[in-house]
């Protein structure tokens, strides 16, 4: 390859962004079509409508986005005629909403604002999706271009459900860890070392600031904790993630903390707890795979304080099904990009380890 594009996001954050979006919107076109979750543009709407007031600008209809990041929903979107008839399209919602609207704009060649109405991922201003099975399981990860601009709205946010906010903490938490742990090996060039030194900012402000931005959420208001914590969680791990990604060259994106992940979503109960939450258990067995003892001990503390787990009986998995977990990590880019000291009987290994160093770290602590 005799170039390379290294494409960033363009982002406002504030209660009044949605203000921007008719100067932002200018060179792109003038008729937007709204796809996102039903209850994330129920929450925007009146924000969104309030944005471009006054202006040329026009939304053609609110569409959901079918409810998971599956190409047969985005296949349906990029079938309908309004979509079709669209200039942009406004992204609004989680994850698997933002995922999916991604998906559609690369496939269709058209514009792309993303409006996140929680705080869960970095999935608005990354170029990456992650793409499910109808049945829910992982498929795979699918890459097209980032969004246009990204607006932030921290009011909505702020009125979003708790345990998102919380969940997106535990996700946010395994980026430093695991971009410094995957990229071990390796010698880095410039994109990717920038990336992987960026991450080394992720986490202390989640540490600082998780607990009084999960109160602010709790009592649905905007404070300096939450715009910070969703800066963290949005922002600074979206840039990593686009500098550490560049497939077939490098993955240092996500390690072992979301193979942890993808293999909950085989088990019995694993599958029913939220991504992050199931990732920030993740993160405890990188560490103690890494034998980052004082680290552990700090981020358990952490975890416990805010109800994040610290041993698999806290996401209902028993270790009869490490195996099972471990077939399916197996199957991910994760592991395809793993360090080279890294196997399937060490991976096992440390889900155990971190299983009875939480339930002896819950024993002391009751």
């Amino acid at each position: 390859m005799n170039y390379y594009n290294v494409c960033l996001p363009n982002y406002s954050i504030g209660e009044d962004c949605y203000k921007e979006i008719p100067y932002f919107a200018r060179h792109y076109g003038k008729k937007a079509v709204v796809i996102g979750g039903k209850t994330a543009m129920a929450k925007a709407k009146a924000f969104l409508l309030e944005g471009i007031k006054d202006s040329d600008m026009e939304i053609l209809d609110f569409i959901w986005f079918g409810g998971d990041s599956t190409y047969e929903n985005g296949n349906a979107l990029i079938a309908n005629k309004t979509v079709q008839d669209a200039d942009i399209i406004f992204g609004v919602g989680g994850g698997r909403a933002c995922d999916t609207c991604k998906y559609v704009a690369n496939e269709m060649d058209k514009p792309l604002f993303n409006f996140p109405t929680v705080g869960s991922n970095c999935a608005s201003v990354t170029s990456i999706s992650v793409i499910y099975n109808p049945d829910g399981s992982f498929r795979e990860y699918y890459y097209p271009k980032i969004a246009d601009h990204t607006f932030i709205n921290s009011a909505v946010i702020a009125d979003s459900p708790y345990e998102l906010l919380w969940a997106g903490i535990g996700d946010a938490l395994s980026k430093e860890y695991e971009a410094v742990f995957s990229s071990k090996d390796d010698d880095l060039t410039h994109t990717p070392l920038m990336g992987v030194q960026l991450s080394k900012i992720c986490t202390e402000p989640l540490l600082t600031y998780g607990q009084e931005a999960l109160e602010s959420c709790e009592k649905k208001q905007v404070t300096k904790a939450l715009e910070q914590v969703i800066l963290d969680i949005i922002i600074s791990t979206g840039l990593v993630s686009n500098m550490c990604t560049q497939i077939p060259n490098y993955y240092y994106n996500s390690s072992l903390a979301h193979c942890v992940y993808y293999g909950s979503t085989v088990t019995k109960g694993g599958h029913a707890h939220l991504h992050g939450e199931v990732v920030a258990l993740g993160v405890l067995c990188m560490l103690t795979y890494e034998n980052q003892n004082e680290m552990c001990q700090r981020i358990m503390k952490f975890n416990h304080a805010i109800g994040l787990p610290v041993c698999f009986d806290d996401v209902d998995i028993s270790e009869d099904e490490f195996e099972t977990m471990t077939e399916k990590a197996m199957t991910t880019t994760e592991w395809e990009f793993r360090p080279k000291d890294v196997t399937k009987e060490k991976f096992i290994q440390c889900m155990k380890e971190q299983n009875a160093i939480g339930r002896t770290f819950k024993g002391l602590e009751a």
